[in-house]
């Protein structure tokens, strides 16, 4: 007669709390994986489907172009281009905010607004507040993220210089909007809230300020599905020429559209990557730990096979004790998945304005990660119950005979004879498991590795950062002007009190054309002896400024499929669109951005004009630089005015708020896989050796050599481990960074020690912290309970 199976169960539940311990580890190894997985690329997940939602309910434009001024009789043209959808216009124009206070000045963008009813394209969000009135030209919206940095309200005044007059805006509301999501000041690279903000008033109060009754400086058009992007494009460029048009670009090229791809694509690489690894090895060391461990219970398999108990009850008993496990470590997963996905939003909310972000749980995703662990659990259990139950009781009930007993690798090469016989002991319990030593290995390795991708990436962008703003901007102020002005203003900037040394720059928008390829940029013209901005390379090396010729990114060079000495078409696109040809003088190995450089002399000859310049860098003397920022705050022609030491701050804070929490999310999570490989390894051998190790107690060897036999193994495990580790995760490094190049930075792929050095300092004390739970068991090691068992 068979027993009943619920004998079976209180089995279960009593074998579950005599090996908490392990089984708890096992749970936080997968725990780790599916809380990385439902993190980073279930945040992915939810920033991709708010975009999406945003976008649609703000009617987000396909085409972009400025201009200098065109009449609104010019829609209608516009309008009739194929394939348009729908035409907007607005007024565009840059300010200063005339707040009395020390340091950069603070610049925002004004943008108009319809009164009468909401915008055709690119409408706002209003977050707090209302929208403005008809005929009040003093109202503004002002955008949430400037208005949580200077903690602005509804009801509050703010100073502004518009087209060099001062006067008060009243702030009637607050509002984000899908083309400002991600705000950076013109020249700068980070955002900087507390500087730079975007400001919504009337189109008529705009148009009085400037001049542009009945006419804009800005359109946007959506397109219907099957357009031709590239046919529109040329169209509107050919319609807005005369008119000052700047070059239409599509929404892959909208600033705040094109960085936060770039974020989101970064972010889908990270958050598939290194999640699939942490869930790989998770579901790896299911696979070897529960089938181990299930191993060591072959006699109590054999002992219920005697006592009538079918092949299919033993396999369901088993495969839930390896359930037990997984499913706690699922429960756990879930719950901090869900919580730090919340946290890893929060992150991307503070630099991404879109309305209502909330983290979502993405079923698909959940599904496929549970799956994928209690899979892994599952065949781990399956094959050691497989070999077990398919034995006969009396075979099953003798322990598992040894492999071989022949010499290993070190005793015929005669190395152990200089061994202690303790150190034999430990290289030849690993010579006769090699497989499952090594597996072991590989294990405590994937911790190494994931450590090692975290501070690789640490590491890169911090030389990133070291390379942009002590070697290649050298400057204390950069700024640029309104319009194309006179050289001469050089001087003028010299003469203010405290401005040290002055270089001035002229940049043009261009398309760059080779055979049927091209690419659309801004031109750098430096002066030749430019001294605070330079041209350098990955290697820290200075590239001369070429003369009638360019220096062009490496990445821009391998999309245009250009080497040195071919020869580009320039196609100008402002001002006359004027044609030439250059040569690619040099191609660097930057990290910002895409760029092409010439001298300021023939950037002058292609866009024909002389003395052009379109900006400057300032030194500024010690103790001036409120002084001057004062004084450019005085002049209508600055457009913006950055600071190199404040973007580094900006970059700083983000570090601190998101790379340094992902790097602890890696240094916890890589930890717990160590610990949960290391401690199952050395209480699995425990359960594996403990005659033996009962006997050599027996046979006089003290409680500190058996300790060192038992996790001398482990020791020898985790060893070898970390430089196999660090090999892996330099060619994940590698591979990684490979894929995360974005027009906006490349992070470089940096090598230093201390990765090494950090990553085998958390394994190796992920391994003293398991070695000291396993000693604790092993000094309650009973003797006597282990030699009463019956061979």
């Amino acid at each position: 007669m068979v027993a009943p199976v619920s004998t079976l169960n209180k089995k279960l539940w009593r074998e579950a709390w005599h090996l908490r311990g392990q089984l708890f580890s096992i749970a936080l190894v997968v725990a780790a994986g599916l809380m990385a997985i439902l993190t980073m690329r279930g945040s992915y997940d939810t920033l991709v489907n708010a975009q999406a939602q945003y976008y649609r309910d703000t009617r987000f434009a396909d085409v972009w172009s400025y201009l200098v001024r065109a009449p609104l009789s010019l829609v209608d043209s516009l309008e009739r281009i194929p394939g348009v959808n729908a035409v907007d216009t607005r007024v565009t124009f840059s300010g200063t905010l005339n707040f009395d206070e020390e340091g950069v000045p603070a610049r925002g963008l004004f943008i108009s607004l319809p009164e009468d009813g909401r915008p055709l394209l690119n409408d706002i969000v209003i977050k707090e507040g209302r929208y403005v009135s008809s005929g009040h030209y003093d109202e503004v919206i002002v955008s949430e993220n400037f208005a949580t940095a200077r903690n602005l309200r509804p009801n509050d005044s703010i100073p502004v210089i518009l087209n060099g007059r001062s006067r008060d805006l009243q702030i009637v509301g607050v509002a984000v909007a899908p083309e400002q999501s991600y705000v950076v000041p013109p020249g700068s690279l980070f955002p900087e809230d507390d500087k730079y903000g975007i400001f919504w008033m009337g189109r008529e109060a705009m148009a009085a300020v400037y001049n542009m009754d009945g006419a804009f400086n800005e359109v946007f058009l959506s397109l219907q599905s099957k357009a031709n992007l590239l046919a529109v494009l040329k169209q509107v460029d050919d319609l807005l020429s005369p008119y000052g048009g700047l070059g239409a670009y599509g929404r892959d090229d909208q600033v705040s559209h094109a960085i936060m791809e770039g974020e989101l694509n970064q972010n889908k690489v990270m958050g598939t990557a290194i999640p699939t690894i942490f869930l790989l090895v998770a579901v790896f060391l299911l696979h070897l730990v529960l089938g181990r461990l299930i191993s060591t219970q072959r006699n109590e398999i054999a002992v219920l096979k005697a006592f009538g108990y079918t092949n299919g009850e033993i396999a369901r008993h088993f495969l839930s004790f390896a359930l037990v496990a997984v499913s706690f470590g699922t429960l756990l997963g879930v719950l901090g998945g869900v919580y730090f996905g919340g946290l890893y939003i929060n992150l991307y909310g503070q630099y991404f304005d879109f309305p209502n972000l909330q983290y979502r749980l993405p079923v698909s995703l959940l599904f496929v990660a549970v799956g994928a662990c209690f899979a892994g659990a599952l065949s781990g259990a399956w094959l050691a119950i497989k070999r077990a139950v398919d034995l006969p009781p009396a075979e099953a009930m003798r322990p598992e005979a040894p492999k071989h007993y022949s010499a290993g690798i070190l005793e015929k090469l005669g190395i152990s004879r200089f061994m202690s016989s303790s150190v034999r002991m430990i290289t030849r319990n690993i010579e006769r498991k090699p497989v499952q030593s090594f597996l072991s290995s590989l294990g405590v390795a994937m911790s190494v590795a994931i450590l090692t991708i975290g501070l690789f990436m640490y590491s890169g962008v911090h030389y990133l950062m070291d390379l942009q703003f002590q070697v290649i901007q050298r400057e204390d102020l950069s700024i640029s002007f309104t319009e194309i002005v006179n050289d001469s203003v050089r001087y003028d900037l010299a003469r203010l009190e405290g401005v040290s040394y002055v270089e001035t720059f002229h940049s043009a928008p261009a398309r760059l054309r080779f055979a049927h390829k091209d690419e659309e940029l801004v031109i750098q013209g430096l002066a030749p002896d430019s001294h605070l901005r330079r041209i350098i390379d990955a290697d820290a090396r200075v590239v001369p400024v070429p003369i009638g010729g360019f220096a062009i990114s490496r990445l821009l060079a391998e999309r245009l499929e250009v080497r040195v000495g071919d020869t580009l078409e320039v196609e100008m696109l402002e001002g006359e669109r004027r044609h030439g040809e250059l040569a690619v003088n040099a191609i660097v190995d930057d990290f910002m951005g895409i760029s092409a450089y010439t001298d300021d002399a023939t950037l002058n000859q292609l866009t024909r004009e002389q003395s052009a310049v379109s900006g400057a860098y300032l030194l500024v003397d010690d103790g001036y630089m409120n002084t001057v920022s004062a004084k450019l705050k005085e002049m209508p022609v600055i457009a913006s005015v950055v600071s190199p030491a404040a973007m580094l701050a900006s970059f700083e804070k983000q570090m601190d708020e998101s790379l340094y929490v992902s790097i602890a999310f890696l240094l916890g999570f890589a930890g717990i896989i160590a610990v949960g490989v290391i401690y199952n390894g050395a209480r699995i051998s425990l359960s594996e050796r403990g005659r033996e190790l009962a006997s050599l107690r027996v046979m006089g060897f003290r409680r500190s050599e058996v300790t060192t036999l038992l996790l001398g193994e482990q020791a020898v495990i985790t060893v070898f481990a970390i430089p196999l580790g660090c090999v892996i995760g330099y060619w994940l490094t590698y591979l990684l960074l490979t894929s995360l190049q974005t027009d906006l930075y490349r992070v470089p792929f940096v090598v230093e020690q201390s990765t090494y050095v950090i990553s085998a300092a958390v394994v190796i004390g992920a391994g003293l912290v398991s070695g000291l739970i396993v000693k604790r068991r092993l000094d309650r090691f009973s003797i006597v309970d282990v030699l009463k068992t019956r061979e």
